[in-house]
């Protein structure tokens, strides 16, 4: 199954996301919270798009911490070392201004953002924006150009905390919270700037396979959360030490085959379970085909038929 048919889950499913014409789609991974696996996730998104031959970059906000830079980079050098092909996305990293005055560091980082993301919005059918786990201007930046924002959250109340605060007797939502604020001004942003609505998702993280009241009572309050502040929910990616190991060769779990990739981690059963989390995923999030008649495999515009290059 494509990646780009709806998914058929209830819960789920809106209609398909238009493209903006003229431009790629824009992909926001954000919350402001670390070690939610927002550089797992944009790689594993990157990889599942470019195998349906679509062209993607992808932009590392968090170019400090520079997790998906690292991925990229370690990425093509795994292709490089066993002489191989892997599809590899257009990438490029954003760092913070180093000004004192706020004002001009603002300003020097909005340039910055507009010009790395300029080129892949005229060239690429997506762009994928990796963003800090924290409040910064550049983030709030990615928010403002948004199609769809994926959010992903810890199975935990302490993640939840960001999106609202809870009642510990009754689980009731008492008000949303620090992100659920920044999102919703964003959004306004955005409609004053004449954009269209952002698409908001999200992803369930690390869901454990046991029936735990934690989980239970996780799912009532993000499903009553979903309705009142305007967002979809997704399962996301189980806790699996596969996706460990994969960062050091720049591997996602669709690369993986049996008997091995040129000397990588062979493809297990448990593989093809969390494979197939990861295509559902990008299943559930809607995207908008590619720029180009992938039937026939022939481009419909300029944009479409940009070669992607490895990074570093």
């Amino acid at each position: 199954m494509s990646v780009f048919q709806p998914a058929v889950n209830p819960s789920i499913t809106q209609t398909q996301v238009e493209r903006v014409p003229g431009r790629a789609h824009v992909l926001v991974i954000g919350n402001e919270k670390g070690g939610s696996g927002k550089s797992t996730t944009a790689l594993h998104i990157a990889v599942a798009l470019m195998s349906e031959g679509a062209s993607v970059a992808t932009l590392d906000l968090d170019a400090r911490q520079g997790t998906l830079s690292r991925y990229v980079e370690n990425r093509a050098a795994y292709a490089r070392r066993r002489n191989i092909e892997l599809p590899m996305p257009v990438h490029a990293a954003v760092m913070p201004s180093t000004l004192s005055d706020r004002a001009a560091a603002e300003a020097d980082e909005q340039a910055r953002f507009e010009d790395a993301l300029e080129p892949p919005l005229l060239s690429a059918d997506f762009v994928l924006i990796d963003t800090p786990g924290s409040d910064t201007h550049l983030s709030r930046l990615a928010h403002t150009w948004a199609d769809t924002l994926l959010t992903p959250l810890n199975d935990s109340f302490i993640d939840l905390d960001l999106l609202a605060r809870v009642d510990p007797d009754t689980l009731k939502i008492v008000r949303p919270s620090v992100y659920a604020e920044a999102v919703w001004k964003q959004r306004q942003v955005r409609a004053i700037q004449g954009g269209r609505p952002v698409d908001w998702i999200v992803m369930r993280n690390r869901l454990s396979s046991l029936a735990a009241r934690n989980k239970r009572d996780m799912g009532t309050v993000i499903e009553a959360l979903a309705k009142r502040i305007g967002f979809r929910v997704a399962a996301g990616l189980s806790e699996r030490v596969i996706y460990r190991e994969l960062f050091l060769n720049g591997l996602t779990l669709l690369d993986l085959k049996r008997g091995g990739n040129g000397g990588g981690p062979s493809l297990t059963l448990s593989h093809v379970a969390a494979r197939q989390e990861v295509r559902d995923l990008v299943a559930s999030l809607n995207l908008p085909p590619p720029l180009r008649d992938l039937s026939l495999d022939a481009p419909v515009t300029e944009a479409a038929t940009a070669e992607p290059q490895a990074a570093g």
